[in-house]
């Protein structure tokens, strides 16, 4: 989501060695019987075979009438070592044949299943939709190749997707992050995974890479009007035909609720009941709608200013759907949000004084507090966006009444 930043403010863009083999020297004994029956045997035949190379050349001789078959006999009494071997000692090497190992062998196999590949528990997919966005990603992340899906939904969809494959079986924790996450939010795939190794137990974890917006507006939906040509009208009708609470448009929410892209990582638990919730809102939605406002949902003129290659209304509703979700539909789920607003190229004490006295009126549900801040946050707004801004914008992003939730 592109946003409007106050003027003046810079915005990060985004030896080998070989080992000598050692000879093993036989023991002198074990030397001199080999030598013994080699005499004995009269392998003339063998003259080059050293004194470490004859126990092999003994086992071998010793495990061929085991797989040998037609032509065994002959073959055994054409040299002088076969007529010097006694002959009783044959039914005991057939005897301990491979029969019996055979058998156990077989009866062993279907018990014994092929290992299974550890599936790490926390999944951190980085999508990507063009070949050349590749080599930007984060390695920390796996790659989530998306190209060729023109859903409207955008990572919506990837969501979807992934909760539905196997590349997130057995995972713990999941989610999958846009290939500008860095670019966006500071944070490297090592620095999310420490964020969540250091604050386990939780259902999801999010970020806001805009909190410049916690502050300066009552809430996300309002903040839309700004980015978007009639979103406030357009959402409206979408909240009445989905049977969602049209007062959460104009409600003064705190700034853990804000979360202006789909940052987040979450547990199988809160991805089904997540997921679910914006497939049916949307499912409701379109089937309620006139076909006028369905036309206008999934019109390219939510990207006016051709920032988001074309997007419809859509993408920009359901991402915001997150906010309401932890609002409403989090009961039994510990959420946990990480600040970014420490990786800002600079702090403004302004916003940062702003968003702590909008936080401080919604936790006490204190009006008047709410009003000074709204009259801190005009002001505000006149110094920095300017006049033209203003009469373009302030009243329709300044509710008449005062919504707490």
């Amino acid at each position: 989501m592109k946003t409007n930043i106050q003027q003046g403010k810079n915005k990060a863009p985004m030896s080998t060695s070989t080992a000598k083999a050692t000879p093993v020297k036989a023991p002198a004994k074990k030397a001199a019987k080999v030598g013994a029956k080699a005499v004995v045997a009269k392998a003339k035949t063998l003259p080059k075979i050293s004194v470490k190379a004859a126990p092999l050349a003994r086992k071998a001789k010793t495990v061929a009438p085991l797989v040998k078959k037609t032509g065994e006999t002959a073959a055994r009494k054409s040299t002088p070592t076969a007529r010097k071997r006694s002959p009783a000692a044959q039914p005991g090497l057939k005897l301990v044949a491979a029969a019996p190992a055979t058998k156990t062998s077989i009866k062993a196999s279907p018990k014994l299943a092929a290992p299974k590949p550890v599936q790490d528990k926390l999944r951190l997919f980085q999508i990507y939709y063009r070949p050349e966005q590749r080599q930007l990603l984060d390695p920390a992340f796996e790659p989530y190749n998306n190209e060729g899906d023109n859903s409207p939904l955008l990572e919506f969809n990837v969501f979807r997707k992934l909760m539905n494959s196997e590349l997130v079986q057995g995972a713990e924790l999941w989610g999958a992050l846009s290939w500008k996450f860095k670019e966006k939010t500071g944070l490297s795939g090592t620095q999310l995974r420490g964020v969540i190794e250091k604050n386990p137990g939780h259902d999801v974890y999010y970020c806001n890479p805009f909190p410049e917006l916690e502050g300066l507006y009552h809430n996300l939906w309002l903040q839309g009007e700004t980015s978007h040509p009639n979103f406030l009208i357009l959402c409206r009708d979408f909240f009445k035909a989905a049977g969602l609470d049209v007062n959460a448009l104009e409600e003064l929410q705190p700034s853990s609720h804000f979360a202006a892209s789909n940052y987040f990582v979450a547990t199988p638990a809160f991805w089904q009941r997540y997921l679910a919730f914006i497939d049916s809102t949307v499912a409701t939605a379109e089937k309620n709608m006139s076909d006028t406002a369905k036309a206008m949902v999934y019109s390219s003129a939510a990207d006016k200013r051709g920032l988001h290659a074309g997007a419809s209304y859509l993408p920009f509703i359901v991402e915001r759907l997150f906010g309401y979700f932890l609002a409403r539909h989090t009961h039994g789920l510990k959420v946990y949000k990480y600040s970014l607003l420490s990786n800002q190229p600079t702090e403004n004490v302004h916003l940062k004084l702003l968003g702590q006295m909008k936080d401080a009126a919604v936790k006490s549900k204190s009006l008047w507090l709410a009003t000074c801040w709204i009259n801190y946050r005009n002001l505000y707004f006149s110094q920095v966006f300017g006049a033209d801004w203003c009469k373009r914008y302030l009243a329709k992003i300044s509710p008449l009444v005062v919504n707490f939730k």
